[in-house]
């Protein structure tokens, strides 16, 4: 099936983009480390359905280093040990933030108290805001069906510029 809608052949959709774009420069930019960025993009964009992200961040995730093995074991990352302590607080915050419809409490204590052990104040503020970035980018391109498989390593940062 093709894309519904080309959000980059539409003149207030590629501005809309490019400011996004831009804004999760701050993110990339950021303490937080790149593999922990890429893992949680990746879970969220699973759990959205979001065939071009999980795309993306699978691919930007290898080029920058990533295995296979934890690449793989991101859907069940629960039930597995590929994962540092930091990286499943990341990836629980990840799920809740991602879920809160199906969680009336949201992100739980628990989880969040395991963020602030592991995180420093400017790592966390990067955390919570790419969580809210995937899920809006995994909106946006979910509605206009953007299909995974075409991305290419290094698409994302050229589309930047």
């Amino acid at each position: 099936m093709d894309a519904r809608f080309d959000l980059f052949d539409n003149e207030i959709a590629a501005r809309f983009a490019k400011r996004f774009a831009n804004t999760s420069q701050v993110v990339h930019q950021s303490p937080l480390p790149r593999s922990t960025q890429e893992l949680v993009s990746l879970r969220a964009s699973q759990i959205n359905g979001c065939g071009w992200c999980i795309d993306m961040h699978t691919k930007e995730a290898a080029a920058a280093g990533e295995t296979s093995v934890r690449l793989h074991l991101v859907a069940a990352w629960r039930e597995s040990t590929v994962f540092t302590e930091a990286e499943r607080a990341a990836l629980a915050l990840a799920e809740e933030g991602t879920r809160l419809a199906d969680a009336h409490l949201g992100v739980s204590d628990e989880t969040w108290a395991q963020v602030r052990e592991h995180y420093d104040d400017d790592q966390i503020a990067a955390l919570v805001c790419l969580v809210a970035l995937i899920n809006a980018a995994n909106r946006l391109a979910v509605i206009v069906h953007q299909r995974g498989g075409s991305y290419e390593p290094g698409m994302f940062a050229a589309a930047l510029n």
